[in-house]
């Protein structure tokens, strides 16, 4: 019980602090606007809000999407084909240090401006990509070594070792790489946003800037509310997923249930 009850008073008790802040010490709204002008402006422009949420977490979802799928397939052809993960694993790696901002306006004329979701999708992807393919590859390769000559006792061929041996036991690495790439996809569907600029986006980034830009800081605030709280819903819905699929076989949850 106290486990949920001490970041609810220590949320109540920082909201109570700024609220009393501001009020006593006559911080100008433009600076810092107080809790219950966020929540008026919220509520004020929920619909149009609301609309940019759906768009921004449409382009997370897709990008996440596409990032579980292109890393899971690239990680078991990487462990199956060591020629072709040493030929093209530095151009992954490459592709994940090289800063998203920087390659961003490229890939939106690549892409076009006249598909610029299809554009905010990939920046999204590139940022999501790389944890679900290196958490994969991990998972794949932390089989045990007495279960695979089990395996070739038994004569099981490629892929019955991939379905019913190395997927299953590199599920726990895959779930930890889902749940870090579902908050980066979120992240680089922000930036994306940021990058498309005036008009190509609707998203919550948009909305900010377009907040700022007018100084209504308060609606600004309320968008970056809106982008926490579905940030904390893809992170635990992840972590949800993960619980379903591992709390009957896995040892680190049958350890926290005991």
């Amino acid at each position: 019980m106290i486990r949920y009850f001490l970041p609810v008073f220590v949320g109540a008790l920082a909201l109570a602090v700024w609220e009393l802040s501001v009020k006593f010490g006559n911080i100008p709204p433009f600076v810092l606007p107080a809790p219950q002008a966020i929540f008026a402006a919220l509520l004020d422009n929920f619909d149009t809000l609301i609309g940019a949420l759906w768009v921004t977490l449409y382009i997370t979802l897709l990008a996440f999407f596409w990032a579980v799928i292109s890393g899971v397939t690239l990680a078991v052809i990487f462990t199956r084909a060591r020629m072709i993960e040493m030929a093209f694993y530095p151009y992954v790696v490459t592709l994940q240090v090289t800063p998203v901002v920087a390659i961003a306006p490229l890939i939106l004329i690549w892409v076009g401006f006249d598909n610029v979701n299809r554009a905010l999708v990939l920046i999204a992807w590139i940022v999501a990509f790389f944890p679900m393919l290196t958490n994969t590859v991990q998972g794949l390769r932390a089989t045990e070594a007495s279960l695979h000559e089990l395996m070739t006792l038994s004569r099981a061929r490629w892929w019955q070792r991939l379905i019913y041996l190395e997927l299953p036991a590199a599920f726990p690495a895959m779930l930890t790489g889902a749940k870090i790439s579902g908050g980066l996809a979120l992240i680089g569907a922000v930036v994306a946003e940021f990058v498309a600029g005036s008009g190509a986006s609707t998203g919550l980034a948009w909305r900010i800037i377009e907040a700022g830009n007018r100084l209504e800081i308060a609606t600004m605030f309320a968008a970056l509310l809106l982008l926490s709280m579905l940030g904390i819903f893809i992170f635990y819905t992840l972590s949800l997923i993960e619980w379903l699929v591992l709390r009957r076989w896995h040892e680190s949850f049958q350890s926290k249930s005991t």
